[in-house]
């Protein structure tokens, strides 16, 4: 029983996760922030605005040190939601269990070797959806398969990587579509561990038995359920069949959840309780198919960070489902159902059709490059956003059942979420500052430390596997964006295909879609030029899910669309404003870095001379940053809430023509 945690600081994140395992949670999930999982320190320039953010900063072994200080990481099962710079983290563990073992008179090899816990280091899922990726595929493979071999052997109990399906779903997948790249991504990396030769043929059951997932529940019950099942059955046959894992124990399909946070609503928010005892039912109830870990999201996840109450909350559900119902006590309650069965059928008949496709494209890398997966998690995304605007999918809430009484739980909203001090970004830099140079003003130590960074260059260059290397770098008081950009270095940045030009949107169905996109023609034809919009992810945020929907909505609507991805500064956008001469800017931050970067994008605009140009948010943005982001001269926010891309397209030609002084809109011509 876990939550997902962790903001601000090690020592605030450390009080947190004592506090939580006081109330009976029996593991830990770790959060960290942007910065580390894409490996920068937090006085880089790309990670301004995003220190402790989304997670708890880690710079380097000190603060490793400091997040689980009394807290015997040897009796402790730790899921570390981390990927691109999975193996510093890993690292970093390592070092602070050996040192805790050192103070307390044990053997640090017992202490590694008695390690538990997960490292999420699924990288496939980052190019689909996250987007905290920092090296390109190949090399990005290589880091998982080195991890891989290492802790089959040092750690044997650590599951060294997680592959993802959950966020697969956040993204928009089907059913059928998160299982088979789930299982996609499982093949790439079995046939590299297989191929890599560093684990012998005898013992690669043993990787196979290490192999976890982490998967999406959704409040479609019995989908999402038998959808586990088809998941087991096809692991099964997958394990057996390609890999000869002739052991049913090294088979068997181990697997965690969060459940659905795409479908939690700002909108009446209190409907989300019920959303996730739903979804984590279906993850519960099939005892053949029944999640090893549950961590669940709290009610107000989609108004910005839960407080410790919410946490606490998502916890009493577990608990109450496991020690005070009888709903765990019986064999699989669902056995021998002929729906259930069928259902199981379709998916997996599915699922092996669409493996079968990305296999024969070459694999999830090459899926991933091509743009192909990615292209169609927009697309089903898109169709997603269709049902729900046209009401063919009924969200209560949102768009239906839409009155409600007054709501006591959101009626003081800047007390209904956790807030993050704004000083912790100015001394998370200062310490990381300080820490290099204290380091470096000791001879020895900086000694230390540039040989440490010399032989991970050299392995690097070399194809030696980079664990021990990198133990090296931690202990030797590395930072986490030293490490990872003397890796950068040899391995060349990457950026990820968006998946925007090949998606089909909606493709002018519906009279709303119509009228916008006429308006855009009329209005272009006022100007006497096409509208041109810059849909801009700044900072470190990754969710592109939103970005990408509202790129796609703008073309179909008429619009031309500049979308370059995610990862910009504000000084790339405003660039790329001015460079194309765009009529409206449209930023899309979800990691509540807004109060730092949209200013700078702001003030760069009028910099540049670009005053008529309107600048729209859309975000997790609590209205009194809203009222806030108005008053500085953002023209509109838009939050979760605001679901009708049609009607926010309609509010893009409003704000132009407001902008460009043409008043309201001329009416539509009525028909000969």
């Amino acid at each position: 029983m876990r939550t997902y945690a962790g903001h601000s600081s090690a020592a605030a994140s450390n009080a947190l996760y004592r506090r939580n395992l006081e109330k009976g949670q029996t593991g830990l999930s770790v959060a960290f922030d942007l910065p580390t999982q894409t490996g920068y320190d937090p006085d880089h320039a790309l990670s301004r605005g995003e220190v402790g953010k989304v997670g708890v900063p880690i710079s380097h072994i000190g603060d490793m040190r400091a997040l689980f200080a009394d807290i015997p990481l040897k009796d402790m099962n730790t899921s570390m939601t981390i990927n691109a710079t999975a193996m510093w983290m890993l690292a970093l563990y390592q070092v602070a269990a050996e040192e805790q073992s050192v103070a307390a008179g044990e053997d640090p090899a017992s202490w590694v070797h008695a390690l538990a816990g997960t490292t999420q280091n699924d990288i496939i899922k980052e190019y689909l959806s996250r987007g905290t990726y920092a090296f390109p595929p190949e090399p990005s493979l290589r880091l998982i398969t080195d991890m891989v071999a290492y802790t089959v052997r040092q750690i044997p109990t650590w599951n060294p990587i997680n592959i993802c399906s959950y966020h697969l779903q956040e993204a928009g997948a089907t059913p059928v579509q998160e299982i088979s790249y789930a299982m996609c991504t499982a093949i790439a990396v079995l046939d590299a561990v297989r191929d890599g030769g560093q684990v012998p043929e005898a013992e690669f059951g043993e990787v196979v038995a290490r192999i976890s997932f982490f998967v999406n529940a959704g409040v479609r019950f019995v989908e999402e359920m038998c959808k586990m099942r088809a998941f087991v059955q096809l692991w099964d046959e997958l394990t057996r069949e390609r890999y000869g894992v002739t052991k049913a124990a090294q088979r068997r399909f181990r697997y965690g959840v969060q459940v659905n946070s795409l479908g939690l609503t700002e909108a009446q928010p209190e409907n989300n309780v019920q959303r996730i005892v739903l979804e984590m039912l279906a993850v519960t109830l099939s005892k053949d198919a029944r999640a090893r870990a549950v961590q669940l999201p709290a009610w107000n996840e989609a108004l910005g960070l839960p407080r410790p109450w919410d946490q606490q909350w998502s916890l009493r559900l577990q608990q109450v489902l496991a020690f005070e119902s009888d709903l765990l006590e019986y064999d699989d309650l669902f056995a021998g159902s002929a729906v259930v069965e069928a259902k199981v059928a379709s998916l997996a008949e599915g699922a092996r059709a669409e493996i079968d496709r990305v296999q024969a494209m070459g694999g999830a890398v090459a899926a991933v490059e091509s743009g192909y997966m990615k292209s169609a998690l927009v697309a089903s995304h898109s169709d997603r956003r269709r049902r729900i605007e046209s009401g063919e999918d009924v969200v209560v809430g949102l768009n239906r059942f839409t009155t409600t009484e007054p709501n006591p739980l959101t009626a003081d909203l800047d007390t209904a979420i956790q807030s993050v001090d704004a000083h912790v970004e100015a001394a998370a830099v200062a310490a990381v500052r300080a820490w290099r140079e204290a380091r470096d003003a000791d001879p020895g130590r900086c000694a230390r430390a540039e040989a440490a960074l010399a032989r991970l260059r050299v392995d690097a260059a070399s194809g030696a596997n980079l664990m021990p290397a990198t133990l090296e770098c931690a202990r030797a008081e590395l930072t986490t964006g030293e490490w990872a950009q003397a890796l950068r270095d040899q391995f060349g940045e990457y950026r990820a295909p968006t998946g925007v030009s090949g998606s089909v949107g909606v493709q002018g169905t519906g009279p709303d879609l119509v009228r916008v996109r006429a308006a855009v023609a009329r209005t272009g034809a006022e100007l006497g030029e096409g509208l041109r919009v810059l849909v801009g992810k700044p900072g470190l945020d990754g969710h592109s899910n939103g970005a990408e929907q509202v790129a796609v909505r703008a073309r179909d609507a008429g619009f031309e669309v500049i979308y370059q991805g995610i990862r910009l500064t504000p000084d790339e956008i405003v660039a790329a404003a001015v460079a194309e001469d765009v009529h409206l800017v449209g930023l899309s931050i979800l990691s509540g870095s807004h109060m730092s970067l949209v200013p700078d994008v702001l003030a760069g605009l009028r910099a540049a001379g670009a005053l008529e140009v309107p600048v729209i948010v859309g975000g997790i943005i609590p209205e009194s940053d809203a009222a806030a982001l108005r008053a500085m001269g953002v023209a509109a926010v838009f939050t979760p809430k605001d679901f009708g891309l049609n009607a926010i397209m309609g509010e893009f030609v409003r704000l132009i023509r407001e902008a460009r002084g043409l008043g309201a809109e001329a009416p539509e011509p009525a028909p000969v």
